[in-house]
């Protein structure tokens, strides 16, 4: 087979047809237990000014520093692809005055997020997302809302082997004081010149250091769960207990660094031991400051993104399957008056919620039945000129071959009675 003239670009993920029906059960599942939630849908750009992600994300990290495509537009402005979706909801609710109604905010999106990343098995330039934003109240019962909404969604969708981790990063009370004991601390090791440049930037950074030599060297670090204010603390205990209510498991992790700045106190992950070095499935936290930040309101807010791709992964690597929801019916027509009849046909039966496909051209009935086989559909029907003198239809159930009367009138009736 010749080369294509066009590939896709190098590190991306691309979902056809058998995959892509996967895909959409993942989007599916995770985003459900957010609607039962009352978390309402909001759509925003993929891009955004430079500067959003900038203040929002965290100049120090990783993902502003060297992951983001970045480009001048045609008016000169700086203008990055969203690497994480929470900045941009969070610029919309304030744009848009969604932060002046009902409290709490709850939203949640799906969509791509870029990274200028190199490319590997579960770590994608473009990847997809799946996140939820709860915004203007510090109850820790939120918090526990909002982790249970991802906790779930695994769940339905049949993974078992994931763990939630996590801590607490205190809050700007008890932070600088961690902080300084932090850069005590990071001041007598033998640091290279990069990882001392992040520190005195954002020394908590240095501590998502996963180098062997790093990770030996801050065994001895201090640790910001051994220095919360006791508001903070306090806060922890409470989401703590909220999800020992929820009966949901947990792992406290305390030197969990998440790879964005914004975080404060309540600070999660979920990790997939199958998935190796790319074990992250989801994360998210507590953004007290991020709406001030960005020009809004100072008002506390907490969130989360769910990888899908990765998602999909870790329920691969389980071998765990789908159940999706393939065509009903798959049409046949033989002759131009049956297939005039037959596109009327599919046409009464979509309309009324069924899932139906028809055979196109001039295939004759032994290609057209191999097109039906192929489709994955639950049954077939041969319209011919037989069936259109005497109205007497046959469905043919394609698993078994059994053969169901019916007619034109019973037909909608009968199919969404079989697939019930």
């Amino acid at each position: 087979m010749a080369r294509p003239a066009f590939q896709a670009p190098k590190g991306v993920a691309e979902y056809l047809p058998p995959d892509s029906a996967d895909f959409l059960a993942v989007r599916e599942g995770l985003s459900a237990p957010a609607i039962r939630s009352g978390y309402l849908y909001a759509e925003v750009p993929v891009f955004e000014d430079t500067a959003l992600f900038t203040r929002g994300v965290g100049e120090s990290t990783d993902v502003v520093s060297k992951e983001m495509y970045t480009f001048d537009d045609r008016g000169g402005r700086s203008i990055s692809l969203r690497p994480e979706g929470t900045v941009g909801v969070i610029r919309a609710t304030i744009e848009h005055g969604l932060d002046r109604g009902q409290l709490p905010v709850k939203l949640w999106y799906a969509g791509p997020c870029f990274r200028a990343e190199r490319p590997q098995q579960g770590r994608y330039r473009q990847f997809f997302q799946m996140g939820i934003e709860a915004i203007g109240s510090d109850d820790p019962a939120l918090d526990a809302e909002v982790i249970s909404v991802a906790y779930r969604g695994y769940q339905e969708l049949g993974i078992k082997q994931f763990r939630l981790d996590l801590t607490s990063l205190g809050d700007k009370n008890c932070r600088p004081q961690y902080r300084a004991l932090l850069v005590a601390f990071l001041a007598d090791l033998p640091l290279d010149e990069a990882t001392r440049k992040r520190a005195e930037i954002n020394p908590l950074r240095v501590l998502d250091d996963k180098r062997a030599e790093m990770i030996e060297l801050l065994k001895n670090a201090p640790l910001m769960k051994d220095h919360l204010c006791k508001e903070c603390a306090d806060h922890f205990a409470a989401v703590c207990q909220h999800l020992d209510d929820l009966k949901i498991e947990y792992t406290i992790a305390p030197r969990m660094v998440r790879g964005l700045d914004y975080y404060t106190r309540t600070t999660f992950e979920f990790i997939h031991p199958l998935l190796g070095a790319q074990s992250g499935i989801g994360g998210g936290g507590r953004y007290d400051g991020l709406m001030a930040e960005l020009g809004g309101q100072d008002l506390s807010g907490i969130g989360f993104g769910l990888g899908i791709d990765r998602t999909l992964l870790a329920i691969r690597a389980e071998a765990g399957t789908f159940k999706t929801s393939g065509l009903d019916l798959y049409i046949v027509p033989m002759g131009d008056l049956a297939r005039r009849k037959a596109l009327i046909v599919a046409d009464s039966l979509r309309s009324a919620g069924l899932r139906v496909d028809l055979s196109f051209g001039d295939r004759g009935l032994k290609g057209a039945m191999k097109a039906a086989d192929k489709s994955g559909a639950e049954f077939s029907l041969v319209i011919g000129e037989s069936e259109l003198t005497s109205g007497a239809l046959q469905l043919k159930e394609m698993s078994t071959g059994e053969l169901i009367p019916a007619t034109m009138e019973n037909l909608s009736e009968l199919l969404l009675a079989r697939r019930s």
